[in-house]
């Protein structure tokens, strides 16, 4: 079968040969597809690989980012821990200096405390107590009056209900001292530093810090404990050990060295403010009176020393107010 149409060459196109046309077609068609399909997927390839090279040097990036803020945070730290190691060489020796005027200030009331308890270790060996009991109640007291009562009450075999009472009355004082005294410490100061301040509360180590001008630093205060603890109990020892060897005129003279050193403590700064000087009469000529008074004189002496501590210092303070800028500054 042949087609009548004719190309330009006068050649007549039979069907076999329009077969292969669309055969040769359709493979070059599908054949250019293939090409196409493989480029566009060699292209995806390579902008898929671009796209992970791209990632990967921004996961590069971000990670050189993440190890520069790991070092800029190392440095910060190190940087705080070096002022923090500086801040804390600072306050060391701002209380290795407080410590060792404490020491300097408490030599007097050492050697004060250690000719009176050496008469309270004499007496407490009379009492039939050991040495190293003496010793031991002169460490945790501390106080003279508390200490010579109860030897008192030891020796008449008097109840612990009337042991118990008689030093709740005497040492009430320090109560008022231990009140004094938390206003004069920092506010943030910790509790085991008021704890331990609290424990060497005397009248002398009260009469030295309370007269500390500005705030009190507790290492001020273990200074001053760590002279008149030891001074306490090694007087009461060698009282307790040897005190009966002495005559009785030396037990009266070292008895007179603690109003001696009590002096010594009032007198500076009574001598600085006309106010002080006049509450230290005021207060004296008081004491001096309440003696004489039918009812007052048989008060124990320390619910007389709260009363008149109340009533002087309550007036000094409402007639003489100490404001805050008046303070000086710690040293």
């Amino acid at each position: 079968m042949q087609i009548m149409d004719k190309n330009k060459y006068g050649r007549c196109l039979l069907l076999p040969d329009i077969l292969i046309l669309v055969w040769i077609f359709r493979v070059s068609y599908y054949m250019i597809l293939k090409v196409v399909t493989c480029m566009c997927k060699k292209h995806a390839l390579l902008e898929e690989r671009l796209n992970l090279k791209m990632f990967t040097h921004t996961c590069m990036c971000k990670k050189h980012a993440l190890l520069e803020e790991r070092l800029n945070l190392k440095m910060f730290t190190h940087t705080c821990m070096c002022k923090k190691h500086a801040l804390l060489e600072e306050i060391m020796k701002h209380n290795g200096i407080a410590f060792k005027n404490g020491l300097k200030d408490g030599i007097p009331i050492g050697l004060g405390y250690l000719a009176v308890s050496f008469t309270f270790g004499i007496m407490a060996a009379g009492a039939g107590l050991s040495p190293w009991q003496s010793v031991l109640m002169s460490f945790t007291n501390l106080t003279s009056a508390g200490q010579f009562a109860a030897l008192g009450i030891i020796q008449a075999g008097s109840s612990y209900m009337e042991m118990a009472v008689t030093q709740f009355i005497i040492n009430l004082r320090y109560c008022l001292m231990s009140c004094s005294l938390s206003q004069k410490l920092e506010e943030q100061t910790p509790f085991h530093h008021r704890l331990f301040v609290g424990y060497g509360v005397t009248d002398e180590i009260f009469g030295v810090s309370v007269c500390k001008p500005g705030k009190l630093n507790p290492f001020y205060s273990y200074g001053l404990i760590s002279v008149a603890v030891p001074g306490w109990t090694l007087g009461t020892l060698l009282g307790a050990v040897s005190g009966s060897l002495l005559p009785g005129r030396v037990l009266s003279a070292l008895n007179v060295a603690l109003y001696g050193m009590f002096l010594a403590v009032i007198i500076p700064p009574a001598r600085k403010s006309k106010v002080l000087a006049g509450v230290i009469l005021v207060s004296m000529a008081c004491s001096l009176l309440i003696t004489f008074i039918p009812v007052l004189n048989t008060i124990s002496s320390g619910f007389k020393i709260i009363l008149l501590t109340i009533l002087i210092a309550g007036a000094a303070a409402y007639f003489f107010p100490v404001r805050d800028s008046e303070e000086v500054p710690n040293e």
